[in-house]
């Protein structure tokens, strides 16, 4: 089939791959290119890099408002258009041109997860499987007729970086099999209930913040979700430290019932750093200083000092 791609990070590039192996990928889509980095260079996306390499026109429009931007869409003739982590959202009158319409690989088992962050959502709700959906796109946000769904197993200390790249894979390897389908006329639309969904919105960087009046694993969680971006933190002394690492601990001869959740319960480079949280207690096993690098606690206690009773957060 000949047809037109709109993605733009890494999680789109697998996808990509599989198009243009297997189908005639006229044109691709991708966000404008914009600074990145402390020195503000201009970079590529992922996507736009690979369809350079492979010779596809790139395309990068701000919007589809303009009727020239549209009508040079529709000239291409593209069967269908395929979307992943493009980054705009498509009105009716783009989703409207292809005649087999416009079809979307989305990081969660739909109905739940619509939106941004899918796969950030299920590790941080402590899931135990996501998945791929492959949906016909329509006017809402991941509302569409499903077409094929295909599940994965997230590991118990599974981090955001191992799924998405697992994710991304399975992305591309499900949307050649829906496409086979819908090419055959054997596709089957499944609309989905709206009863069921749930709503993962764009991640902020305020979202890292611990609260440690959560329990334990809830905390985990967060951590196991927002590494790398955008980073679990916490507050000490009014200066914010990374939390990347934490695990379930017990101390002995310690009544955690007395003590506010966030107080520093143990804090020495041969115990390490022990927290009290709205559960039980929180070992933290890798932390960050402002303009430090990624260290162990015991480590970190080497060289800093944080005493028993001071609260984080």
């Amino acid at each position: 089939m000949k047809v037109v791609f709109m993605g733009t990070p890494d999680f789109a590039v697998p996808t990509l791959r599989q198009l243009i192996k297997y189908h005639d990928v006229v044109a691709v889509y991708t966000q404008p290119d914009r600074p990145a980095g402390r020195g503000n260079k201009i970079l590529f996306s992922p996507i736009k890099a690979l369809a350079i390499e492979a010779g596809i026109e790139v395309l990068q429009p701000e919007t589809f408002q303009k009727k020239d931007v549209r009508d040079y869409l529709t000239s291409l003739g593209a069967d269908i258009f395929v979307v992943a982590a493009y980054g705009l959202i498509l009105r009716k009158a783009v989703l409207s041109i292809p005649r087999l319409g416009c079809v979307n690989v989305h990081g969660s088992l739909l109905p739940k997860y619509r939106g941004a962050s899918p796969i950030h959502a299920a590790i941080q709700n402590g899931d135990t499987t996501t998945g791929i959906t492959i949906m016909y796109m329509d006017t809402g946000i991941d509302t569409g007729d499903m077409i094929l769904k295909r599940e994965i197993a997230i590991d118990s200390d599974e981090r955001i970086q191992s799924l998405h790249d697992k994710m991304a894979v399975l992305g591309g390897e499900c949307l050649i099999d829906a496409l086979a389908q819908i090419e055959s006329g054997a596709s089957v639309r499944t609309p989905q209930d709206d009863s069921l969904s749930t709503y993962a919105p764009m991640i902020k960087k305020a979202d890292g913040l611990i609260d440690w009046k959560w329990s334990t694993i809830e905390i985990i969680n967060l951590t196991r979700a927002f590494d790398p971006w955008p980073g679990p933190y916490t507050i000490y002394n009014g200066h914010v430290l990374k939390i990347w690492r934490v695990e379930e601990t017990e101390v002995e001869d310690i009544n955690t019932k007395e003590l506010l959740p966030g107080t520093v319960v143990l804090a020495n480079p041969v115990q390490g750093l022990v927290v009290q949280t709205g559960s039980g207690l929180a070992k933290i096993v890798e932390i960050q200083a402002p303009n430090g690098k990624r260290m162990t606690a015991t480590e970190f206690l080497r060289g800093r000092e944080i005493k028993t009773g001071e609260m984080l957060g």
